[in-house]
């Protein structure tokens, strides 16, 4: 099957005179696949290539794919995403991977940005203090999930409300008030992280509500679906659709009139 122009064209843009030796052992298989992730489930559009990209970023390292994140670490760079943002996207995925699985990642960011002349370390971007992280990481939660949060905060049981201010602390504190990606961003980044890893399928309802909340709409969060399709094969895929439909239920066809 020959590549498509449009195919070709994407490629070509993402990695400039690059050959794939898999384009010689296994020409079937790489035809088929720069097909469908370089044209066909980018047809119906959405993301555009930037938040693609930094979408397909999130993924692979919940998907703990080290080889892929760095070649398509290098397509980010081409396609403009700047280093800055993509520091943000792997420290993003710290709290919802754990360190241990982002350490290899940690790594292998500083040597492709070193590769491309990039000086490190880079420019901070934490807001928050030891004083105040709980104070701005709850508010931030609040701000994306409204009355949901001091709802849970409720119904924690006293064993177990260490967890909820660990998680408005750490994970949004520490991690999401962050400068270098706006919480659109974000929010896209941890519905691409959480529909990657699986099993998550509670927190990822919870992040489509957040995702909408934010200004993702459905047909956002759809396309983002379609366009990591290819990376993340079609059980993730089809469960993620499910927690989409579950949360904003598509309009049924209207009633025949009398």
């Amino acid at each position: 099957m020959p590549l498509t122009e449009t195919a070709r064209k994407n490629h070509e843009a993402l990695f400039p005179n690059h050959r794939s030796t898999l384009a010689t052992t296994d020409p079937e298989l790489i035809e088929v696949f720069d097909n469908f992730a370089f044209d066909e489930v980018l047809r119906p559009g959405g993301l555009g290539a930037r938040t693609r990209l930094m979408a397909i970023l999130a993924s692979l390292i919940a998907q703990q794919t080290l080889a892929e994140y760095e070649v398509m670490l290098g397509a980010a760079l081409a396609a403009g995403v700047t280093p800055v943002e993509a520091r943000e996207i792997l420290y993003h995925a710290v709290p919802y991977v754990g360190i241990a699985k982002a350490f290899a990642f940690i790594h292998a960011t500083n040597e492709v940005l070193t590769a491309h002349g990039v000086a490190l370390p880079l420019p901070g971007q934490s807001t928050t203090t030891p004083a105040d992280r709980f104070e701005k990481g709850l508010a931030l939660q609040k701000a994306i999930f409204g009355d949901r949060i001091d709802e849970l905060y409720e119904r924690a049981p006293e064993s177990e409300i260490h967890i909820q201010r660990l998680l408005s602390a750490n994970c949004f504190g520490d991690h999401q008030t962050r400068t270098g990606l706006d919480v659109k961003t974000r929010e896209l980044l941890t519905f691409s992280i959480l529909l990657s890893l699986g099993g998550c399928e509670p927190q990822l309802k919870g992040h489509i509500q957040g995702n909408v909340n934010v200004g993702n709409d459905k047909a956002f969060l759809l396309a983002a679906v379609t366009e990591l399709l290819p990376f993340i094969g079609y059980p993730r895929a089809l469960n993620a659709i499910a927690c989409l439909n579950e949360v904003l239920p598509e309009a049924g066809p209207s009633e025949p009139s009398t």
